[in-house]
Parts: structure tokens; C-alpha cells; sequence
């Protein structure tokens, strides 16, 4: 199976500072990937490069087996969590119809049949039910699931998600995760996953990228969310333990929480 996104001698710079170097990687359609690793260490970068937002370095980045551009049909992209303003004049399928027409300027053609879009949209992120509330008025989780479907509107390729379970819950979080996972494993889209903690998604996770200073570590979770592995990418000693299905990371270098057993890392000067 030919890979969906391919990184080769991929290196990219924050200043003078290298986030990553001489980075291969190929993501094949039905993986979910992680990006793993604190504040500062490129996570959100990584994802800006597939968008085209963000030019490497060194080396190359393709999508589909063409050179990474700005608006691939490719791609759909969830954001991180932030919530509307409770005035905001805009239903939640309003805001999902911006992921089925959004790019197309003047009246709506086809009306009927974008509606149809929706309406499947909302279902399948199980929105229905509010779909003519004004998304001002919604949770932070219902929101969210808004933006999963907004982003598999075109029946992307690829999705990129980027800390997509900041601020909510517990509940909201697992919905959430279930629902990239089943875009991942019934459509066979590949999922870049960027995230602080692997927690809420161990149970889908394929592979990780684990990016720490300036280095990297590519491979499965237990391969990379090792003692051994995490103390040589900080420099120093972090201890790694797996304790039934979570990872508990303790002892990470510079100014760390511990939040629900999981590391975050507080912020710095780039994600």
C-alpha cells in the first residue's frame, strides 16, 4: 500500500533552534499516528508543513505522492478546541456547511443536495439533535464534534488533527477520539493525531512520532514510550510506566504538571 504522506530528509528550524532534522517518514492510508512531545518541540509545525502553511528547511514533504500545497482536497483538519461566543449568529449545521461548500464564493448551487451532506455529516458525529442551535449556545464537546464533521465533509485522505481534546472532558474526549478512529479504520484515512497526552487515544494508536529536543523517535507505543527511549530524546533520566492500558511519564526536564496521570507540558515558544 503506497504511502499518503511521505517526509524525506525533512528538517525544519525555529530561528536557529532545529525542531526536527533529516526526518523519514512514510503514513500509510488506515494508520493513526501520534505527534507526541512538550511545548516547543514542533508538534503543531509538523502539521502546518502538510498544510502547506510551512516550508521545510531541508528535504521534502508530499501528499498523495505530489509535493504538500496550501488547500489539498486531500486534507481535512480539526482544529484545536475553542468555543464561539454565545451571540455568535451561526447554527451548528451552518458551521458544518462550511466544510461541504465553504470554499465556493456567492449562493449555494445545489441546495438539496448539500443539505444532504449535512444532515449525513451530523449524523455520522452524532450532531442531529442539535443541529439548528446556535453553536454559541453549545458545549465545548458538541462543538468539537461539529468540527470532526466539518472536516470529513470532503472525505479527506488525510486528517490532521491538532490537539483536537483540549478543554473538554473526560466523556468528550473519548467521543471524540471515537469518532477520528472509526474516520481512520472504516474509511482508511490515515490520522495525524498531534496531542500532550497519548492517553486518550492508547487504544487506536498505530504509531508515534515523539519529537523532544531537536530529535525524534518514530514507531509503535511501546516501542517509543519507553524509559530508555524518552531519558536519551530529553538527556536525562525520565521514568516511563505502563500501568493498566495508561502511560504515567514522571520526571521530565524544565517546567511540567502532571494532569490525570498524563504529562503536559507547559507552553513555550512553538508547538
Amino acid at each position: 500500500m503506497k504511502p499518503v504522506v511521505s517526509l524525506r530528509g525533512a528538517s525544519l528550524q525555529f530561528g536557529k533552534r532545529a525542531l526536527w532534522e533529516d526526518l523519514d517518514l512514510d503514513i500509510r492510508p488506515g494508520e493513526f499516528f501520534a505527534v507526541l512531545g512538550p511545548n516547543g518541540s514542533g508538534k503543531t509545525s509538523f502539521l502546518k508543513v502538510l498544510l502547506g502553511l510551512q516550508d521545510l528547511h531541508a528535504g521534502r514533504a508530499m501528499l498523495g505522492g505530489h509535493a504538500v500545497e496550501r488547500g489539498s482536497s486531500l486534507i481535512g483538519y480539526i482544529p484545536q478546541q475553542k468555543s464561539f461566543a454565545p451571540d455568535t449568529p451561526m447554527r451548528a449545521r451552518d458551521l458544518v456547511g462550511l466544510g461541504v461548500d465553504g470554499h465556493r464564493w456567492g449562493l449555494r448551487l445545489h441546495k438539496s443536495k448539500a443539505n444532504r451532506r449535512i444532515d449525513e455529516l451530523l449524523e455520522v458525529v452524532g450532531a442531529t439533535d442539535y443541529a439548528n442551535v446556535p453553536v454559541g449556545l453549545l458545549s465545548g464537546g458538541e462543538q468539537q464534534r461539529l468540527r470532526v464533521a466539518q472536516a470529513l465533509a470532503t472525505d479527506p485522505e488525510v486528517l490532521l488533527c491538532d490537539e483536537p481534546l483540549l478543554s473538554l472532558d473526560m466523556h468528550h474526549q473519548q467521543a471524540v477520539s471515537a469518532l477520528i478512529n472509526k474516520q481512520c479504520r472504516e474509511q482508511n484515512s490515515a490520522v495525524v493525531f498531534v496531542t500532550h497526552e497519548i492517553n486518550p487515544i492508547i487504544d487506536y494508536v498505530d504509531r508515534v512520532l515523539y519529537l523532544a529536543g531537536g530529535s525524534f523517535r518514530v514507531g509503535t507505543p511501546q516501542e517509543v514510550m519507553t524509559t530508555e527511549v524518552l531519558s536519551e530524546l530529553y538527556g536525562s533520566h525520565v521514568e516511563v510506566i505502563h500501568a493498566n492500558g495508561r502511560i504515567v511519564v514522571v520526571g521530565l526536564p524544565d517546567a511540567t504538571t502532571h494532569h490525570h496521570a498524563d504529562v503536559h507540558v507547559t507552553a513555550g515558544e512553538v508547538a
